[in-house]
Formats: structure tokens, C-alpha cells, sequence
């Protein structure tokens, strides 16, 4: 027994990977040809365990209408959309053509082409186009950290009841203690609204670099 989260070793994450549904050929390919084509940016890429839990959490809450807010190469929607319903659709709003080009790819060999949405611009915009009604299912934000607010007002009032939101990068690689610049600074406050906020009832998870997961009202 333990007061708090166990440190991964190299070792000790590669047995949680691989005991945690590990990632399979074409999630594996899409890692490495990222790790390849955008060696600078490739850590923008989530952590194999979270792409299994979007996987565990979209089933778990039975997703049929979800969104993501930053795809970059496509992993986490991929792993969003292969836990969908039969009938899901998932919309992924990115600012960049060339990034997603590589989702496109994995997402047409994963089969899954057919039921992600893609839109291209500004989410702060796009968000604002989806409809006025509370459907949503599942939301995933991992994109710039000083759009975290405006992209949780657009989300929020679109959740169904019981829906779920994950949030990436909610730690800041431990500098939410103390913020050295202005992501670190937007996420730190952003997590004390998320904590403030009486529509959602909301978990800090020491996951990769710290997920918080709000299941709204």
C-alpha cells in the first residue's frame, strides 16, 4: 500500500503498456513515422496508456458524439474512434494541414476514416459552430494550453449530462508548481476554475503529463 502514485521506470512503463491493451501495428507505426517526420514536435504525440484509456473511457461511457480539440497526427483520435459506438461520429478540430495529413492516413488504414470529422481553423472559432444543445458524449483537449478556458466554455454547455471531458498537459511537467511562462501560467489557472466549477465533478490523474477528467452534471 501507498500514500502516492508509484514513479515509472523505463522498465515498470513498459510492463504497464504491455499489460494495459499495448498499442497494436498501426498505432505503432503511426508513433514511429511521427517520432521520424516531426522528431522536434513528436511530444505532442499522447503517451501509449492514454491512448488506451481514450479507448476505455469512450466505451466506458458509451460515446456516440464526441470531440477532440487538437489532433496533431492522430493518435488519440484514433483511439477515440475505435472505442465509439457503432454509429459515433467524432469531429477534431486542428489548426494544421500537415499534421493531420498523417492522421488522415492512419485513419483510413485503421478503418475508422468514415466516422471522424475533421476541421481546420482556430477551435476558439470552430467550437462555437457546433450545435447549442447538450449532446455530447466525450471531449478530449490536448491543444495550445492558453486556449484551455476558451475551449472548456464551448464544451461544457454541450455536454449531455454525465458526459465526459479529458484534458491533457494539466501538470506542466511539474511546473504548474511553478509556472516559468505563459502555458504554465494558463494551466495553472485553469486548473483552479476546473476545481471551482459546480457543473462538473472533476479528478486529477498523475497520467503521462497529468489528465483531468470532469464528468459534467
Amino acid at each position: 500500500m501507498t500514500t502516492k502514485s508509484l514513479p515509472l521506470t523505463d522498465d515498470l512503463h513498459a510492463y504497464l503498456v504491455a499489460h494495459g491493451s499495448p498499442p497494436d501495428e498501426i498505432m505503432r507505426d503511426l508513433a514511429e513515422e511521427t517520432q521520424a517526420v516531426l522528431p522536434g514536435q513528436a511530444r505532442m504525440q499522447v503517451a501509449p496508456e492514454q491512448a488506451a484509456l481514450l479507448t476505455f473511457l469512450t466505451r466506458l461511457v458509451g460515446a456516440r458524439q464526441a470531440v477532440e480539440v487538437g489532433t496533431f497526427t492522430g493518435l488519440s483520435s484514433l483511439a477515440i474512434a475505435r472505442g465509439l459506438a457503432e454509429d459515433g461520429r467524432l469531429t477534431c478540430f486542428d489548426i494544421s494541414q500537415e499534421y493531420t495529413s498523417i492522421a488522415r492516413r492512419y485513419w483510413a488504414r485503421a478503418g475508422v476514416d468514415d466516422r471522424i470529422e475533421l476541421r481546420i481553423g482556430p477551435a476558439g472559432d470552430t467550437l462555437r459552430e457546433l450545435p447549442q444543445e447538450r449532446y455530447l458524449d466525450l471531449a478530449f483537449v490536448d491543444a495550445d494550453k492558453t486556449g484551455y478556458p476558451i475551449y472548456w466554455a464551448e464544451l461544457v454547455p454541450r455536454m449531455r449530462p454525465g458526459g465526459l471531458i479529458a484534458v491533457d498537459n494539466v501538470l506542466r511537467g511539474g511546473r504548474v508548481l511553478a509556472p516559468q511562462d505563459e502555458a504554465d501560467r494558463a494551466i495553472a489557472a485553469f486548473n483552479d476554475d476546473v476545481l471551482a466549477d459546480v457543473r462538473v465533478d472533476a479528478v486529477m490523474l498523475p497520467v503521462a503529463d497529468g489528465l483531468t477528467l470532469a464528468r459534467v452534471r
